[in-house]
């Protein structure tokens, strides 16, 4: 009989990343266990949005949590795509994921930035500061389905396409939901800016999903 020679990653520094974004999930529900409660049907109900939009806003320990479990799944979910649609990609791997998760924290401080620096010059923080509020509660709410992603492709399916099509499928229904209703909300300050807001919408919102999808093309 022949050895078989088999190929095996390892991913126990993964398994070290989803456990740690699983914990502050886990802090995030026990410190405020009503909030999260009117957070987890965020997609079905906006009722988080109308009990929370006012009062705390960005600065609150449970929006921090939560940003946090969703930066490190959504750098965990982009790895696993990048190396499973991305052949030449593999042979760098793992270390390309600080690159990741780098880039990706940088990105969102500097969006929410320039966000808050917009509604500053124009003066709209107040109105800027609901609608960064309202988009990145439906981005975290993301990170849930993630990180059902990130347990599938590390554990059940490795590299499945299937799984990783249908996350992004999912997290784009869901995040086109949240700017379904956020520009609801807001129609009367959009329409009095819409310059503005197509610059906006083409520069940080656009580009960089098409510099992504290419990336993971190519």
């Amino acid at each position: 009989m022949e050895p078989i020679l088999r190929a095996t990653q390892d991913f126990d520094w993964i398994t070290l990343l989803i456990f740690c974004s699983i914990l502050f999930l886990v802090i995030a529900k026990s410190l405020f266990y009503s909030r999260f409660l009117n957070f987890i049907i965020l997609p079905f109900n906006n009722k988080y949005i109308f009990m929370y939009n006012k009062k705390d806003k960005l600065l609150n320990w449970f929006h921090v949590f939560f940003s946090i479990f969703q930066i490190v799944n959504f750098s965990v979910f982009i790895y696993f795509a990048i190396t499973i649609l991305n052949e030449q990609a593999q042979s760098s791997s793992p270390f390309i994921y600080p690159i990741i998760i780098t880039s990706l924290f940088i990105f969102l401080i500097v969006k929410v930035i320039t966000q808050m620096g917009s509604g500053f010059i124009f003066g709209s923080t107040k109105v800027i500061s609901e609608l960064i509020f309202k988009k990145l509660s439906y981005l975290n709410y993301s990170g849930i389905i993630m990180l059902f992603a990130n347990v599938i492709l590390a554990y059940i399916l490795q590299n499945s396409e299937v799984v990783v099509y249908i996350t992004i499928l999912l997290v784009l229904i869901i995040n086109a939901i949240g700017w379904a209703t956020t520009l609801r909300s807001h129609q009367k300050y959009l329409a009095n800016n819409f310059f503005y807001f197509i610059l906006y919408l083409c520069a940080l919102e656009i580009a960089p999903l098409v510099i992504i999808g290419s990336y993971l093309k190519y």
